[in-house]
């Protein structure tokens, strides 16, 4: 009967959609369900008379194929049992009856519903041609199971009974591991002779493809040695590759690599362990996803520069000219990076020389680390290190993380592409910490030359030597460092520049760089000295340079500007100009106050970026005895202030004080610029001195600053920071500083032209400190009975005046 013979009458049924998958008549076939179609489908069927059409579905990465995804000829199939797995799904055991042709789907949810026609195949005539080449696809089947030994035996004794050409077509593809497009060839064939030759030049097709991949398997155990056998695998697939022409396999791969290690000569352990990794990257099958990651491994290390180094080439005269050139002043800085430099020469070997830069913002620590690779010849990498909170942004991140990559050290030996290049430590101070570990904590092993030798770092997982680094730190405050951290450095400060130091930076480095950066010669523009005296002093406050760089490059635009408009145009700054160029001044001449003043004293307190004045006024009113503290003073400077009453209490006669003054009189003490916080118990003699001055009404030289820790007994115990101090009573005008006998020896850091212009008096008690700081000595008292009433003094009015340093609400001021 022909395909467009009408049969009776067309039928519909649940159709069950096969992924890869094709149903021949007679067919006993056993899958499991799982879409939820066709799990629908199967409960449709079973409600009725249990009948089912199965059907291949055109593309096997379909998840919800429609009408149109599915071919037109299928199998109505008897569901003979239903086994439900509820991990799995369903799984169905169902029996082929008949062809069945789709003429139209009727619905598609929730399962695929399709109105079908029965097919026959056109009837069977036994003729000699027939025999011929049934015979000739029984042998063909032969040569096949020759080659494929997996057919069972009861298939094989099916195939012989089978006499018929239709059925033995049907038989045979559907028992073959054949692709499913060829079988749902073969079951649209209603001609049994056609259906037949159908199969036979698929079976041909097969036996070539067969005798071909047992060639391919014969020339990979030829290649290979009888003591290799564990390379067979990886041969045969190389040979299978050949054969498809495809050369991008992750073997071919993993031999390139092995190649590029091989010639690195890497030193043994970590040669071996990335041979290893090769090994495990030629079992990876093409497309893996790990093997992506192995190859992105090697590649890194590779990368790594295991044996290349730099020829370090001192030159004390050399790197002496280089530093001169790069910075002006830091003398001392300067000296003590030669001394390194020289035993280095000595030494090439020496290995533990951690320099730490200690300084304000702006000094210069980053340049001079520049200067210094530049000096040794070694390359320059610079690892910023603020605001880092991971640990594994030191040490790496582990392979079996997604984006893991080397932490910063590796990546900067990568990026230097030697061995020992000078690497800086940028801003180790402002390094946190939070749950996902402590970096600081991860440096020790770096810093420290007895371990840095094998660093490990969690991607790489081998060890390198990093005992040839240079490592070079840079940090503000050095309390901010860890001590174990701060151990393992050799801590070189920079102080703050001085006024002079501040004139010959900008005159022979920051204006020649700042013309030539805005296109301007010279000839065009000219900045008078008395004009850079101005900028320094009305319109900088700093410890570096930073912000008188800014105020250069604010007036080279100004001019810029001018010189568009008019190309023949001169312009010579004067300190007039700037006034045109930057505005009004932002601040004024720095001199503490200018006149002595009762209840007000200079003190001196230490920054992050520097040192300052800090100055601390006392009132003293009628009351009940209360002490007022103001200006965000924190516990530590608190507690001074109230030692410092209790040391005044104890000498009240000496000082020519009433006994009971705490009882009669509300004492308050306050330090300026109140939003700012203060903390430290430097400022000790400074309250006491204010305090007795109130109390005496003797008014207290403006021209003293002081700094120095006080007891209850009236010793002045010793104080940090003092360079900075000193730097900041210079740029104030102060004629001399009061300083505990104990910082004594700390006078030969202090810059020679501080010493020039600031007389430090060393002191061992606050009897000292009053005897220099107050203008005249307190008259004793008699005894208690000839002491008069003491009237509340009058504290003059105040001047106002300009900080040499406004600090933002965040800063801090701690007076040490």
């Amino acid at each position: 009967m022909s395909r467009n013979t009408e049969l009776q009458n067309t039928f519909t049924l649940p159709a069950l959609a096969l992924r890869g998958l094709v149903m021949f008549p007679g067919m006993l076939l056993q899958f499991d369900v799982g879409r939820k179609k066709s799990v629908e489908a199967l409960e449709s069927a079973m409600q009725s008379d249990q009948l089912i059409f199965l059907v291949a579905q055109k593309n096997l990465g379909d998840n919800d194929p429609d009408g149109s995804q599915i071919y037109k000829t299928g199998v109505v199939a008897k569901i003979r049992q239903i086994i439900r797995r509820s991990d799995e799904g369903i799984r169905l055991f169902a029996e082929g009856l008949y062809r069945a042709e789709v003429i139209s789907v009727a619905k598609t949810e929730p399962y695929l519903l399709t109105e079908l026609c029965r097919v026959e195949t056109a009837p069977y005539r036994k003729t000699t041609r027939s025999e011929a080449l049934i015979r000739y696809t029984q042998s063909l089947f032969e040569e096949y199971i020759q080659n494929y030994s997996h057919i069972p035996p009861d298939i094989v004794i099916g195939v012989i009974q089978k006499k018929d050409c239709g059925e033995l077509a049907d038989y045979i593809a559907a028992n073959l591991s054949l692709d499913y497009t060829e079988k749902q060839k073969i079951l649209e064939e209603l001609n049994p002779v056609r259906r037949l030759q159908k199969l036979s030049t698929v079976l041909k097709k097969e036996i070539q493809i067969l005798a071909l991949e047992a060639k391919i398997s014969q020339r990979a155990k030829e290649q290979i040695d009888e003591n290799q056998k564990e390379y067979f695998l990886r041969e045969q697939m190389r040979a299978i590759s050949e054969e498809l022409g495809e050369n991008d396999s992750p073997q071919q791969d993993a031999d390139d690599l092995k190649a590029r290690i091989k010639k690195a000569k890497l030193p043994p352990l970590q040669e071996e362990k990335l041979l290893k990794e090769c090994d495990r990257l030629m079992k990876m099958p093409e497309g893996s996803h790990e093997a992506s990651v192995i190859e992105s491994y090697i590649d890194t290390c590779l990368e790594l520069p295991w044996n290349k180094s730099t020829k370090d080439r001192i030159n004390l005269k050399r790197a002496k000219r280089i530093l001169d050139r790069d910075h002006y002043g830091l003398t001392k800085v300067k000296e003590r990076i030669l001394e390194v430099l020289a035993v280095r020469k000595l030494s090439p070997d020496i290995s533990g020389q951690i320099i730490c830069l200690v300084g304000p913002p702006g000094v210069g620590k980053t340049s001079i680390a520049h200067s210094i690779a530049e000096a040794l010849g070694r390359k320059y990498v610079r690892v910023s290190l603020g605001g880092v909170r991971d640990e594994s942004d030191i040490v790496g991140h582990r392979r079996t993380y997604i984006g893991s990559m080397p932490g910063r050290i590796i990546a900067a030996l990568k990026q230097a592409g030697t061995n020992n290049p000078l690497i800086l430590l940028d801003e180790i101070d402002k390094m946190g910490s939070n749950f996902r570990g402590d970096p600081s904590s991860a440096l020790l092993e770096v810093l420290d030359p007895d371990q840095n030798k094998s660093f490990y770092d969690h991607y790489i997982d081998m060890p390198f030597d990093l005992s040839n680094v240079m490592f070079l730190t840079t940090a503000n405050d050095a309390s901010e460092i860890p001590e174990p951290l701060y151990d393992r450095m050799d801590v070189i400060t920079l102080g703050s520049y001085t006024h002079e130091e501040k004139y010959h930076i900008a005159a022979e480095h920051l204006i020649p760089k700042q013309l030539k950066k805005h296109g301007i010669t010279p000839k065009m523009l000219k900045i008078t000295p008395a004009a850079i005296h101005k900028l320094i002093d009305a319109y900088t406050r700093e410890a570096g340079v930073r912000n008188l760089e800014r105020q250069i490059a604010a007036i080279c635009r100004k001019c810029a500007k001018v010189f568009v408009e008019d190309k023949n145009a001169k312009i010579t700054v004067t300190p007039e100009k700037l006034r045109e160029l930057l505005g009004p001044e932002k601040y004024k001449d720095e001199t503490a106050n200018k006149h002595d003043m009762v209840g007000l004293v200079n003190g001196l307190a230490w920054t992050s970026v520097g040192g300052m004045m800090l100055p601390i006024e006392v009132a003293v009113m009628d009351g009940t005895g209360k002490i007022e503290l103001t200006g965000s003073l924190g516990d530590v400077m608190k507690e001074s202030a109230k030692t410092a009453i209790s040391c005044i209490r104890t000498r009240a006669s000496a000082l020519g004080i009433s006994h009971d003054f705490y009882t009669k009189y509300d004492i308050h003490i306050h330090a300026p610029e109140g939003a700012v916080p203060k903390d430290g118990p430097s400022a000790g003699t400074a309250m006491a001195t204010a305090i007795t001055s109130a109390l005496c009404n003797i008014p207290i030289r403006h021209d003293v600053a002081m700094t120095g820790e006080i007891t209850l007994l009236g010793r002045v115990l010793p104080i940090g920071g003092l360079k900075e101090k000193s730097m900041a009573a210079y740029r104030n005008g102060i004629k001399t500083v009061i300083i505990p006998a104990d910082n004594e020896p700390d006078l030969e850091e202090i810059d020679s032209v501080v010493k020039d212009h600031v007389h430090f008096e060393p002191v061992e008690r606050i009897d000292q400190v009053l005897k220099i700081a107050l203008t005249r000595v307190p008259t004793p008292m008699c005894s208690e009975k000839e002491a008069e009433p003491r009237t509340v003094p009058t504290v003059p009015k105040v001047p106002v005046q300009t900080p040499e340093h406004k600090p933002t609400e965040q800063s801090s001021v701690i007076p040490q």
